[in-house]
């Protein structure tokens, strides 16, 4: 006679079978996120040699140097092609990286300077304009090129010393 194992017989049979945790082992998903935190920690520092001030809110804003979206984007993508190698994993990576860093130095930069022309705008009105009171709105959104190479160069750098030490 024919007996049917289901995974709960299976599991319970004495198999030591090890289930694979998240976060310890998974080298690209633990790069991207300590690239992201780094870049955004490293924004405070930036910003106060840039403004002479610190702002503990620059650590969960978008915007200013280095660009966290590049740093874990890159760094993932290059995790992944330590990893796994330059198959289809690290193609889908790259392209996402490429995408990521594309919209941060165009739409989201461009988006930025017409938040800070229309705060000006808005500035300049006069109190009884029914718009004057209108929070202003966030200008501070994407990236230039040199937050993104910075921001990338982070997450290259974040990726290669996580390989090494594992």
């Amino acid at each position: 006679m024919d007996e049917v194992i289901t995974a709960a017989d299976a599991s319970s049979n004495g198999s030591t079978s090890s289930q694979p945790s998240i976060l310890p082992s998974n080298l690209p998903l633990l790069s991207a996120f300590l690239s992201c935190a780094l870049a955004q920690f490293l924004k405070l520092f930036t910003t106060w040699y840039k403004e002479k001030r610190w702002d503990s809110r620059r650590m969960l804003g978008s915007g200013g140097m280095p660009s966290s979206h590049s740093a874990t984007v890159t760094a993932l993508a290059v995790a992944i092609g330590f990893q796994e190698g330059t198959g289809s994993a690290f193609a889908i990576a790259v392209v996402l990286a490429c995408v990521v860093m594309y919209d941060a130095t165009g739409v989201r930069l461009h988006a930025g300077r017409q938040a800070e022309l229309l705060n000006q705008i808005v500035c300049e009105l006069p109190p009884e304009h029914p718009v004057s009171s209108v929070r202003p709105l966030r200008d501070s959104l994407g990236h230039t090129p040199l937050q993104v190479l910075a921001g990338a160069v982070l997450g290259c750098i974040v990726a290669y010393l996580m390989r090494s030490s594992s």
